[in-house]
């Protein structure tokens, strides 16, 4: 995240192990995948999230902006359940992700089950 980002996020950059990814995914619109209630962080709504989101699953981080692709990582004994990033190269880095030494990440087959 550059400064700025982190700074709206109210958070520092955040580093997870492959191991703890369960799945990754390509969504096309960030801001419609966005779950939970703000806190804390720094929202427009329909446009920007920065910071963590709150609800029933958990709490997840998210850096979405706009309403282009965002890549989705779904997480297990991590702080968060999942990370939403957005990304106009979502689907490389999935599939980067998902072909390292971890091969058992799945493609969520349904974004809104998380």
């Amino acid at each position: 995240m550059s400064r700025l980002e982190r700074l709206g996020a109210l958070h520092v950059d955040i580093e997870v192990p492959r191991s703890s990814m369960t799945a990754v995914e390509v969504v096309p619109d960030g801001i419609k995948a966005l779950r939970g209630m703000r806190a804390p962080g720094t929202g427009i709504p329909g446009y920007l999230m920065l910071g963590t989101t709150r609800g029933s699953f958990g709490r997840d981080f998210c850096a979405v902006k706009g309403h282009g692709p965002a890549l989705v990582v779904s997480l297990r004994d991590q702080a968060f359940s999942r990370l939403l990033v957005s990304t106009s190269d979502a689907t490389a880095l999935a599939q980067q992700l998902r072909g390292g030494e971890s091969s058992d990440l799945t493609q969520s087959p349904n974004p809104r089950q998380h």
